[in-house]
């Protein structure tokens, strides 16, 4: 372990050829610099009159980390990884629980650089979370989330093995403002993942040192 006090960061998930590692603050500038133009941010996040968009995104990319940095129990938390292949990041997978303790579910998020795309990885970096969800975090359900036309997105889990959770219809950000859009939701059991046998060929590094952080002795 290299950080005792916060061992999270000595976390690693390997899967085919791909790294995944918890986001530090020496990782913000690279993320922010290379966020794709079409990942939606929070459209509730703070922004300010007269900046450019694009240090405006990756604003919002820093405030979003310290929060959840800031403000992390194992009770409510949130994990951005990384994503690297052969040395180069490819894109970043976010893992959360929100009454984790009690509920046990965890939700997912991602994005891939668009060179990166359409070869697989988005499929092997979720898997890699799922592992560590379904695995050493004791997880007993994951839901996912994605508009009705993110097809990648929703392929991807499809694939896994998530089923349909029903739909809702919400405000969506768009060019000319908003309007509304249907949402899809799915979800996956811990059951269906384990008699798929999802987690295989997943490695996870450094776990132990982390189980407090999550609320588990």
């Amino acid at each position: 372990m290299t950080n005792r006090y916060w061992p999270l960061f000595d976390l690693r998930l390997h899967v085919d050829d791909l790294e995944l590692r918890p986001m530090t603050e020496a990782d913000q500038e690279l993320v922010a610099s290379t966020l794709p133009a079409d990942l939606e941010l929070d459209p509730s996040a703070t922004t300010y009159a007269g900046e450019d968009p694009h240090i405006t995104r990756g604003r919002i990319m820093h405030q979003a980390y310290w929060k959840y940095m800031g403000t992390w129990t194992p009770k409510a938390w949130r994990v951005t990884f990384v994503v690297s292949r052969q040395g180069a990041m490819i894109g970043a997978q976010e893992l959360e629980g929100n009454d984790f303790t009690m509920l046990r579910t965890v939700d997912t998020a991602s994005f891939l650089l668009p060179a990166a795309r359409g070869q697989g990885h988005g499929k092997a970096m979720r898997r890699a979370v799922l592992a560590l969800a379904f695995g050493p975090l004791e997880a007993q359900a994951a839901i996912t989330e994605a508009w009705h036309d993110n097809h990648a997105s929703l392929g991807v889990s499809r694939a896994l093995g998530y089923l349909p959770n029903g739909e809702s219809l919400e405000s969506r950000h768009g060019a000319d403002g908003e309007s509304p859009d249907t949402m899809v939701h799915l979800r996956l059991v811990r059951r269906d993942w384990l008699e798929r046998r999802g987690g295989d060929g997943v490695r996870i590094e450094g776990f132990d040192a982390c189980r407090m952080l999550f609320g588990l002795d």
